[in-house]
């Protein structure tokens, strides 16, 4: 049986647009486990290279995304620093959506509803390929992360917690 493309997201056209070279690769979705490792294992990638979106929001009402290796902590002092903010903390569940267009296990800058400033940790550039949200649940974009720096027009900095492994 042969299965379906995966249909294009917004992010897969914003790439297009930009002329991107990219994999669209699917996996099986488990509300259980929204985790990035969990998605690391379906799409074999290792998970320091599949990353994550995460909205969060300064007392100003501004709004920054912080995309960050799929094992890492984010730490909101340092993305406070890049932003150039006081503080952050993350966005409620209940604003994702209403915000971004997007759904968690799904958020992804490009194509967003409102272009918020990006933030990738600088571990994004140690790799040859990334995996990110391509704005759905139970689908994947994989490319080199120059591509993604330039189609999400994010700014590289230190973003994560020192975790002991």
């Amino acid at each position: 049986m042969k299965h379906a493309a995966p249909a294009k997201t917004n992010a897969a056209r914003i790439l297009d647009g930009l002329k991107i070279a990219y994999e669209l690769r699917p996996y099986e979705v488990d509300l259980e486990d929204l985790s990035a490792p969990n998605v690391a294992r379906k799409i074999g990638m290792p998970v320091e290279q599949v990353f994550k979106t995460l909205l969060t929001v300064a007392p100003t009402g501004e709004h920054f995304f912080a995309v960050i290796p799929g094992d890492d902590e984010l730490d909101l002092k340092k993305l406070a620093l890049a932003a150039g903010v006081k503080k952050v903390e993350l966005a409620s569940l209940k604003d994702v959506e209403p915000l971004t267009g997007y759904i968690r296990g799904g958020v992804t800058v490009m194509g967003a509803k409102k272009a918020f400033p990006a933030y990738a940790d600088e571990t994004i550039e140690l790799h040859d390929a990334i995996s990110v949200s391509a704005g759905l649940r139970g689908l994947q974009i994989i490319l080199a992360p120059v591509d993604y720096l330039r189609a999400a027009e994010a700014e590289v900095a230190d973003l994560t917690k020192a975790v002991v492994r």
